[in-house]
């Protein structure tokens, strides 16, 4: 099972946080009821692989808390947040619908290359990851921010803004 998965099961208001722009927040939650002093993304995913039903008691009663904080902040339901997290999404979508621009490619080129370069050189020998932490961080990231590259191109985005191309230019339905 999937981690994020897996936080939205047991904490629904820390796992829904994740995907928007409160992730930060979330991060910090979840780490906090794990008992970890690495506030990421990585140390989380890592101390789900191996959690003990305490830490798990520990996330829920994280998610109690950090439900509270975000009523009080005015986010009432779930589905409060999940609409932030939609509308950012929307937005980005938006505006590489209005200028047309370059960036997600030329940057999208990038992530590839760097990933399959550096996959390569240590597939070859020619760059030695096993001593090196700070290529093997870099490895993590690149990995991440390929499969994001992926989804961006070929997953649910991407069918998303055909979809919403084709409503815009579609003529109003009327009563």
């Amino acid at each position: 099972m999937d981690w994020t998965s897996i936080i939205r099961t047991v904490a629904p208001w820390i796992g829904t946080a994740l995907g928007g722009p409160l992730g930060g927040m979330a991060v910090e939650a979840a780490a906090s009821a794990l008992g970890l002093g690495d506030k990421t993304v990585d140390a989380v995913k890592q101390a789900l692989s191996g959690a003990t039903p305490e830490q798990m008691l520990a996330l829920k009663t994280a998610d109690q808390a950090f439900a509270l904080q975000m009523q009080a902040l005015g986010f009432k339901q779930i589905t409060d947040l999940e609409a932030i997290a939609a509308g950012d999404r929307k937005d980005a979508r938006g505006m590489q619908i209005t200028t047309r621009s370059l960036m997600p490619a030329v940057l999208s080129t990038i992530i590839t290359i760097g990933f399959l370069g550096l996959l390569t050189g240590m597939m070859t020998g020619t760059l030695k990851a096993e001593d090196n932490q700070a290529m093997l961080i870099m490895l993590g990231a690149l990995g991440v921010a390929f499969g994001q590259v992926t989804n961006y191109w070929l997953g649910s985005t991407s069918e998303s803004g055909r979809k919403t191309e084709m409503l815009a230019a579609a003529d109003p339905i009327k009563p």
